[in-house]
């Protein structure tokens, strides 16, 4: 079972693979498993990712060490995230999308996971949101390759905006 409650570490900037360190500005993809009932997080360099994690990982994604030159990036306040998410609830299109961003919400600990639940092939996590005071079910639809990229790009300029 996983906590419902939970710590991630920040980036090791170590590749869990070969005990090299990550450099400023380097891609690097990260990936959450569990371990004795705790959620682990390793990081990888590009060139020892080995592409789409195994079974029994949680979850993964790809990053950048930030570097110094960069101007620190605030992130979007919870409550605009939180529309968004409600807008893409009616469209059928944007699922992985509305996955990817429930996740986060949940991180975030806007959105609560209470329960899961599969219907033949197709599993949908429900959520509770203290703020609206309501009950959310999510469908879990993990990208596409091809897709990830793409929502990548999207969730960035949602997230993201430049400090002056």
């Amino acid at each position: 079972m996983i906590p419902m409650d939970y710590e991630l570490r920040r980036c090791s900037r170590q590749c869990a693979l070969t005990g090299r360190e990550l450099r400023e500005g380097e891609t690097f993809y990260s990936v959450l498993t569990i371990e004795d009932g705790q959620l682990v997080r390793h990081d990888y360099s590009s060139e020892a990712w080995q592409g789409v994690p195994v079974e029994g990982v949680v979850a993964w994604w790809r990053s950048q060490i930030p570097t110094s030159e960069s101007k620190r990036r605030h992130m979007a306040p919870n409550d605009v995230l939180l529309d968004v998410f409600q807008e893409l609830e009616n469209q059928p299109d944007q699922t992985d999308v509305r996955y990817v961003l429930a996740l986060l919400l949940i991180r975030r600990r806007v959105l609560r996971l209470e329960d899961s639940h599969r219907d033949g092939t197709t599993e949908t996590l429900d959520l509770y949101c203290p703020r609206l005071e309501q009950h959310v079910q999510v469908k879990v639809e993990t990208p596409t390759p091809d897709r990830i990229e793409e929502i990548e790009t999207w969730l960035e300029g949602l997230l993201f905006a430049r400090a002056d």
